[in-house]
């Protein structure tokens, strides 16, 4: 969507192999389908949505100087999922108006990665806009992760994506030509790539706008959108100016070998998604398969009225979507707002799936034995390690190394597949001796133990606000972009009752309070595993972060003026509800 004569950038999605297949089981689901009705998400401009190990993960635009992401077992639970901070820039070349987040996991050197592309630029304007790509740490959409570089730092462009044809993969992104003159237009362009950051090779035109239907309010194509199927590869893009009711989608077919060959690529003369059923300018689209894979829907960005025009008023809407006879996607028009629809097939399972986040070793302190299900304990191996992942209104879900789920209640006390009922889902609270409770939803009981929790394998502590990573540097804790190193991994281990230490895997010291400091706002270094002031107490935030709480003085881990910066000092402050007191616990790759 364009902005003055700038656009908006865009939404789009590339089919990847590799990407989560659920292993259904015999395990009976919920006996009424879940719905969902649009909008699903107000304020949901450029959506981007993928469905991959068990949880759907949304980025949308913020115009600010951070990258938001969301993530839910359900697509309604989109609605209220709680957002968290993956991505901060301070450089001034690049810190702001941050537009469309694309991410898209794609074969890495050591392994399958996800890529984040987003559009950001200067402050005082936006005719700085430009894309950057980030690389994930590993497998985990929600990162930490890495500045990779500009594809072509020195233009405007906005808007990429990718297109993987015949082992190559391509750029796909949008520019204006003629710009302030009658003859000013935006244009879809395509390039190949020697990486996913990285371009090389000529710029070729991927399309211009020449029907009228292009050009409502300004001349205006964006938003390349790949859609491939059955061998066949589509091209879906946004056409005219965002800031009218007019604002639509195109599509392209690659009907030769060549993407960089113009001849190569079929335009259908007409548009094949517009306004209808009182929803205005919808676009900036994306592509998703249900959780079984057996559905394929369409996500993308419309107004509830015709004055409104490119800003906060787009909301988040998503729809299933057909295929005609001759191959061709056929999107329908879009369904109004408040009809109450299925939610995407598969989505309340069953399925067996450990969902994405770190691994935590859960053990009763009195027997030293660890949790094995809702009514059994066996000696610690990594089998009975769980992923705790959040699933909205405050529970959690806990899935353990087989990809089964702790489950309670009517449903049994052994694990199963995901069949999302409340006899899976868990409330969970730390008490003042460190000790984690966890009471099932539905049989409103606890688990009885005393329970700590570990980690076997280092882990990342992520800032919810920054995306910054906790790193140690000269005994200091601060925050810093995730570079791999040992100043960033921690273990977390038992301490006393249900305390732990969080001991640094470079320094193999244990964190704590400097001089035993009781003061808000005093600096956290490294010192006495075994001292209150070098423990630590775990609380875990509806979000699914936590909160580092010490032992010694009662106050929690604190990014300093919720600062963005690198080398932001982590001190110690009172709790207040911040996004800068919660830090999500990620595996180190």
């Amino acid at each position: 969507m364009a902005l003055g004569r700038f656009a908006l950038s865009t939404l789009n999605t590339l089919i990847i192999a590799g990407c989560l297949i659920p292993m259904f089981s015999v395990y009976a689901a919920s006996d009424t389908q879940s719905t969902f009705a649009n909008p699903i998400y107000e304020n949901g401009a450029d959506p981007w949505l993928e469905y991959f190990d068990g949880n759907y993960y949304l980025t949308t635009t913020t115009w600010t100087s951070q990258l938001v992401m969301r993530k839910s077992p359900t697509l309604a639970g989109l609605a209220d999922a709680e957002p968290v901070y993956l991505w901060s820039e301070t450089d001034p070349a690049r810190c702001c108006n941050f537009w469309a987040y694309e991410f898209h996991r794609l074969q890495g050197p050591e392994g399958y990665r996800w890529y984040m592309m987003f559009t950001s630029g200067r402050q005082e304007d936006l005719g700085g806009q430009h894309l950057t790509v980030l690389e994930s740490a590993g497998d985990d959409p929600m990162g930490p992760y890495t500045m990779k570089g500009s594809p072509m730092p020195d233009s405007w462009n906005i808007d990429g994506n990718y297109l993987e044809h015949n082992g190559t993969l391509y750029l796909l992104w949008s520019e204006w030509i003629n710009p302030n003159s009658d003859d000013e237009a935006q244009l879809n362009w395509i390039a190949e790539m020697e990486n996913p950051w990285t371009v090389v090779g000529e710029a070729k035109v991927l399309t211009r706008p020449e029907y009228d239907w292009e050009r409502s309010g300004r001349a205006v194509t964006e938003a390349a959108q790949t859609l491939q199927k059955d061998g066949r590869t589509f091209v879906v893009y946004s056409a005219s100016y965002c800031d009218t009711p007019d604002y639509k989608l195109g599509l392209l077919e690659l009907v030769g070998d060549d993407p960089l060959n113009p001849d190569h690529w079929e335009k259908n003369p007409e548009p094949v998604f517009e306004r209808g059923n009182g929803v205005y300018g919808p676009g900036h689209n994306g592509f998703f398969s249900s959780p079984d894979g057996t559905e394929d829907w369409l996500i993308y960005h419309g107004n509830n009225s015709e004055s409104d025009g490119c800003g906060p008023s787009r909301a988040l809407r998503a729809q299933p979507h057909t295929w005609n006879d001759d191959g061709t996607p056929n999107f329908g028009e879009p369904i109004a707002d408040g009809v109450e629809m299925d939610a995407p097939s598969g989505e309340d399972g069953p399925f067996t799936v450990t969902p994405q986040g770190a691994s935590l070793v859960i053990r009763d302190a009195e027997t030293e034995q660890c949790l094995a299900s809702a009514n059994s304990t066996s000696e610690c191996s990594g089998q009975h390690a769980w992923v705790v992942d959040p699933v909205g209104q405050g529970l959690f879900r806990l899935a353990n190394a087989d990809g089964e789920f702790l489950t309670s209640g009517e449903c049994g006390d052994s694990n199963q597949p995901w069949v999302n009922q409340n006899c899976q889902m868990w409330q969970i609270s730390t008490d003042d001796n460190g000790y984690l409770t966890f009471k099932n939803q539905q049989s409103d009981t606890e688990l009885q133990g005393d329970w700590q929790i570990s980690t076997s394998e280092p882990v990342v502590m992520l800032s919810r606000q920054s995306g910054k990573v906790a790193n140690l540097v000269d005994d200091a804790l601060v925050q810093h972009n995730w570079v791999n190193q040992g100043q960033q991994h921690w273990h977390i281990q038992n301490a006393d009752q249900g305390f732990v230490n969080l001991v640094n895997q470079d320094s193999e010291q244990c964190l704590a309070i400097a001089d035993n400091s009781l003061a808000a706002g005093a600096a956290v270094t490294t010192g006495d595993c075994a001292s209150d002031a070098g423990q630590w107490r775990i609380q875990f935030h509806t979000s699914g972060a936590v909160e580092v709480i010490s032992r010694h003085s009662g106050l929690t881990l604190d990014v300093a003026s919720c600062g963005l910066a690198e080398g932001t000092p982590i001190n110690q402050a009172p709790a207040n509800g911040t996004l800068c007191q919660h830090f999500y616990l990620r595996q180190v790759q």
